[in-house]
């Protein structure tokens, strides 16, 4: 071979190589954009969170990626969830953040669930969520004892069946016995606020953060436009203190074992909190990328100050945690199914 064609073909290989080994080395993130799928309306809790995710996380992903938040609200989230199942390529490029009682209706076997509970792959959640329910304080009903054998039951609004706006009374119904009335349909918890403000509805139950977090609340608490009735929880929260929880509403109407058990497994939603999901099959180093993300994003003294700022509580839970939570919810005894299809009304 002529000397000077072996050194050109020599060149040329080394050339190659070192270009191989640069696109090697380039972030799988540099240049690209993360969609947070927010499985509810603008403005409420959820979102607040995606778009306090959205404006710090970037940072801790090499490449610093962008990251931009798409709201689809429905069915209590199930429509985001469905989509991240069924439509959303699992590229690492889409993060969910969904309802944490979905797996309600995945149990009850309901024809609308497209996913599996269990198949997501977690990231975590920013934080637990224990519940109230409020009620208009011109409405008749003036505490939870007032709604037990009620000939009247009280309307409250809901956007779906695994919306704590819909679970957290029905579970009352179960098992203290009292009588609510849900008006299902509204798109948002917004719109569920509205509604009570118009008269449509006089009660809504959903998380104790968002009651102190924002408006309408400030507003109506200082107007005393309503009042609390309960919580969940294991003890009262310190702003709540004068506010039964539902372990005590239950030790005074002498819920059966089965009741309880029932309890449990509504209210390990609070533990999954706001869970932040990546579709089924995204490649596993896609997900080590994203999950050690999160971790260093609610670790970040910025996300802290901004979540401060806002009146976010940051009570973390782990990817391990959430997997192993999904798991045991979704494993339930024939008995604890009928009592939860009783509740969900199928």
């Amino acid at each position: 071979m002529n000397k000077s064609i072996g050194w050109a073909i020599t060149a040329f290989v080394l050339t190659s190589l070192h270009f191989s080994q640069g696109q090697a080395q380039e972030p799988f993130y540099k240049g690209k954009t993360i969609t947070i799928l927010a499985g509810t309306g603008a403005g409420n809790v959820y979102d607040i969170f995606a778009r306090l995710f959205a404006r710090h996380m970037g940072k801790h992903i090499p490449g610093n990626p962008d990251i931009i938040v798409q709201n689809m609200p429905g069915a209590a989230s199930m429509i985001a969830a469905n989509h991240l199942t069924n439509v959303t390529k699992p590229d690492g490029l889409t993060i969910g953040a969904i309802f944490p009682a979905l797996y309600f209706d995945q149990i009850i076997g309901r024809s609308e669930v497209k996913f599996d509970w269990r198949k997501f792959i977690w990231l975590g959640s920013p934080a637990k969520s224990d519940q109230l329910l409020y009620m208009r304080a011109d409405s008749p009903y003036k505490s939870i004892e007032d709604i037990v054998k009620v000939s009247s039951p009280p309307k409250c609004g809901a956007t779906g069946t695994t919306s704590t706006a819909y679970y957290i009374p029905k579970l009352l119904d179960q098992t203290i016995g009292t009588n609510f009335e849900i008006i299902l349909g509204y798109k948002t918890g917004t719109d569920i606020d509205l509604a009570v403000e118009r008269g449509e509805v006089i009660c809504r139950a959903f998380t104790i953060e968002a009651f102190f977090a924002r408006e309408p609340f400030f507003t109506w608490v200082k107007k005393k436009f309503v009042r609390v009735l309960m919580q969940t929880g294991k003890k009262r929260d310190e702003r709540l203190k004068d506010v039964p929880t539902i372990p005590e509403l239950m030790d005074k109407y002498k819920t059966d074992e089965a009741g309880r058990r029932l309890a449990s497994l509504i209210l390990a939603g609070g533990e999954f909190g706001r869970p932040y999901v990546l579709p089924p099959n995204t490649p596993a180093d896609k997900v080590k990328i994203v999950r050690e993300a999160f971790v260093k994003t609610l670790k970040d003294e910025a996300v802290l100050a901004d979540a401060k700022i806002n009146k976010r509580d940051i009570e973390p839970s782990t990817a391990e945690e959430l997997d192993r939570l999904a798991k045991e919810v979704l494993n339930q005894p024939p008995d604890i199914v009928a009592r939860m299809k009783q509740l969900l009304g199928k």
